[in-house]
């Protein structure tokens, strides 16, 4: 079993900064990928980023490229999303998730809200 909790969320005025935390624990191994999901209202969950847990290789889709940037610190036992430039459309709930080698992102935080005013 796989536990996440994330922090950091807040608000934040347009063009600001925020760094979301997900400390991690349980069952992980080198093969797990730590995915950064968000759900604004009334869309649909997405991901945003991806970082692998041992090899720390990224992935971020078009909408947060350039702007956001995953990492983890295996010595913590954290993930983090450092949000630069946000702005109104990154408002919504962030969570961080985790998925073994081999299928979907099983394991999932509570969630943390990121709201960005303009």
């Amino acid at each position: 079993q796989v536990r996440l909790v994330e922090s950091g969320g807040g608000l934040v005025q347009a063009g600001g900064s925020l760094r979301l935390s997900c400390a991690v624990s349980g069952r992980t191994n080198s093969g797990f990928t730590m995915g950064w999901f968000r759900q604004a209202p009334g869309k649909e969950r997405e991901l945003v980023a991806s970082v692998g847990w041992s090899t720390g290789t990224t992935w971020y889709s078009g909408s947060v490229k350039g702007r956001f940037t995953a990492s983890r610190d295996l010595a913590k036992n954290t993930v983090y999303l450092q949000m630069n430039s946000l702005n109104a459309e990154d408002t919504a709930v962030y969570y961080c998730a985790a998925r073994s080698a081999v299928g979907a992102y099983g394991y999932w935080g509570q969630g943390t809200q990121v709201t960005v005013s303009s």
